[in-house]
This record gives C-alpha cells, structure tokens and sequence, in this order.
C-alpha cells in the first residue's frame, strides 16, 4: 500500500478567487467571488478551512493566515477557454479544451426551437435567458393551462427544460432533454441539457430535487477512466455523474443539497477503503452565485467549514483531501453569470507534509496529474503533477 490510496476531491462550486488575467475579454475584470462575499458579510468565520491554509490563498475578510497549516495550498488558473461547470470538471480531470462552448444571450435559433418541437410533439414556452426561478414564476401558470414546456438558458452554456410535474412526469422530462441532447449538434453543442422539473401552484413554484443534467461526452480520456480501468473505484457525488456522462465511475451519487452531498461523503468514506471519491457541492452556485445573494453563499461557506470536523475525522492514514472549484460567480457583480477567476487549491491527508505554498498552477489539470500520480495511473493528457510537494521529509 502506498502512501495515498484514497483521494476525496471536493469542488465547492463557484468558488472563485479572483479574476484571471484573461477575465477581461469575459467581463470579469475585477470579480473575486470569495473575497467580495467576505466582504459583503463583514468577515467570514471559516476556522477548519484556516486550518487548512486558505488565508495563504488571499485576503479575505475574517480568514486568518494560520502560524503553521495543517494543509498545503494555492491557487489554479483555468487554462480551458470558458468558464461553465463542465469545462472546468473536464480540465480538473485532465482535458483542456481549446474553444469555449456557445452560449444563446437572445435565445435559440428557430430552428433548434422548431426541430424540438416537432420531435416532442409539442410547442414550447420561452426561449429567452433567463433565471429558473423568475421564468416559472412568469410562465408557469401559462404552462399549467396549455401543457407547453419551458425553455430557456442563461449565460452559461445550458439548454433548460422545465414543466411541471403535474403536466409532465420527470421521466418524461427526461426524454424530451434527451431528443434535446441530440439536435443539439455543433455548431449549437451546448455543455449541457437540463431537466429542470417543479412543483407547486401559481405563486408559489418550487423546483424539486429531481433535476437532471445531460453533457456531451468527455472528448477525451479523463482521471476517472484512467483509474476505473486500472481498477480503482471511483465515485461521483452530485452532478459529477452527469458531468462526465456517467464515463469513469463504478458508483454515482446525485445529492441535491449540500447537505445531502456532505452527508454521502461521509457515509462513503465508511464503505470505500481506496479510490476517488469525486464530489461536487452546488449549492453555492445555483443557490446564491446565480441569484446574486451574498449573504445566503456565506452561510453557506460557513456551514461547509463546520461540517468539515467531521470529514476530517472520518479519514484515514492513508487519504488525502483536495478541496478546490471549478469557476467562479461573484455574487456581488450586477450579473448573475459564471466568472473567469482563479480557483483556490487545499491539500491535507493525515500522513502528508503541511504547510507547503502549492504556488500558482498553470491549469486546474495538475490537480488531476497529482491524483493520477498518488493512486499509480497513466499520466493525463494535461497537467504537471504536484505529489511530491505533498510528501513530507
């Protein structure tokens, strides 16, 4: 047994640590998502992630440098062009992509709109940018009456249906995303379809938990294929399994919450002695990024770093914990879109060196490297490892 022989890789999404060099071009210029939420809540109270070095990864209001770490950390630059959740997974696992993918402002061409159509036998509602929440409460009662579903994105690169679960079942939901997913072919190849059911009556819609994502294929061998073939086991927590097409895992998870994400990690780490357990925490982004709540995502860091205690105690000898993101969205900017930002990197396993400054790393793919490395695969097509800055002595 080597020195690593499980890796729990958190991603708390969203959680950007300041903008890029390149942030420009996507009209980012100055967004700090970690930084401007501490600031909006007037310090944050984030102990265990102090512990663990995040006071080394920048200023942050209420965070403290710790005299001596017990983790390592730094930062990772996105080297992929984008900034949606998809892109970012895929490059964390090994894959950078050279070309962002498109994303529809003013809506989708007529006909994308009109092959869906035709395909679902229905017509549609919307189709237009626009939060999930505001657009069910605009056109829910309109979808109730005429049985049409809705369509519509957002800055990201999405193509969302949601209905009602009265008008159609999630199942149903779901095969219409799937007809979706086909016609969506290039140059319209979005990241992802989206199933977004919900509930309720007029005035007071509730999105349920049954949302489902539908993503292209990796385009390419990632960290969870290389470790699936050579017989590790690989688990995804949250929308892990949609992002990665179900490809590279022996067990998914789809935890709706936070909570419910924090709540299988713990329970996994007590069924899986080696492998990847690869989780996502979306709250933060869906939540409170997207609709621009401050206040709401400090709670919600706040939150996370009291449960971590109890993450720590569950680990063993011979894990190692990651916590990183995927992007940002600083919910303090007058939009509510994603952000190209710098994403925090944290290092700790119980045997492993602390306190050592990861530096800057050119691509969230190193991170991948690292793992790679630490669990003995092929190396990734991306990314320059890190494993020996991690091993004491």
């Amino acid at each position: 047994m080597g020195l690593i022989n499980r890796v729990v890789l958190i991603v708390l999404d969203s959680l950007g640590v300041g903008a890029l060099p390149d942030a420009g071009p996507y009209g980012d210029s100055g967004s700090n998502t970690l930084a401007h939420v501490a600031a909006a809540a007037g310090g944050l109270a984030l102990p265990n992630l102090e512990t663990l070095g995040l006071g080394y990864v920048g200023d942050f209001a209420g965070v403290r440098r710790m005299g001596e770490p017990d983790g390592c950390f730094g930062r990772m630059a996105a080297l992929s062009k984008g900034k949606d959740t998809t892109t970012g997974h895929w490059e964390m696992a090994g894959l950078v992509l050279d070309r962002p993918f498109p994303v529809y402002p003013m809506g989708f061409p007529p006909e994308i709109i009109e092959a869906l159509q035709q395909a679902i036998g229905r017509k549609v509602l919307g189709n237009k940018a626009a939060s999930g929440t505001e657009i069910i409460k605009e056109l829910g009662e309109e979808h109730l009456r005429t049985g049409f579903p809705i369509v519509y994105t957002s800055a990201d690169s999405v193509f969302q249906i949601a209905a009602h679960e009265r008008v159609v079942s999630a199942e149903h939901l779901y095969d219409m995303c799937r007809e979706a997913r086909k016609l969506l072919r290039p140059p319209h190849q979005v990241a992802r379809v989206i199933a977004r059911p919900f509930t309720g009556e007029p005035g007071s819609f509730q999105r349920t938990e049954e949302r489902r994502d539908f993503s292209l294929d990796p385009p390419g061998v990632t960290l969870l294929d290389l470790l699936k073939h050579a017989g590790h086991p690989v688990v995804g927590i949250g929308k892990i399994d949609d992002l990665f097409k179900g490809r590279g895992l022996t067990r998914a998870i789809h935890a709706g919450s936070n909570e419910a994400g924090m709540e299988e990690t713990v329970r996994v780490l007590s069924l899986v002695p080696r492998g990847l357990i690869f989780v996502n925490l979306v709250d933060f982004d869906m939540l409170y990024g997207h609709r621009n709540d401050a206040a709401g995502y400090a709670r919600a860091l706040e939150s996370f770093d009291a449960w971590l205690p109890e993450l720590l105690s569950a680990m063993r000898q011979g894990d190692l914990l990651c916590v990183t993101a995927d992007h940002g969205n600083d919910p303090t900017t007058p939009g509510t879109d994603h952000t190209r930002e710098y994403v925090p990197l944290l290092a700790y396993g119980p045997r492993l060196a602390r306190g050592v400054n990861l530096g800057t790393r050119r691509t969230f793919a190193d991170l991948g490297q690292t793992i790679a490395d630490a669990l003995g695969v092929k190396r990734l097509p991306w990314g320059e490892g890190f494993l020996d800055s991690l091993i004491p002595g």
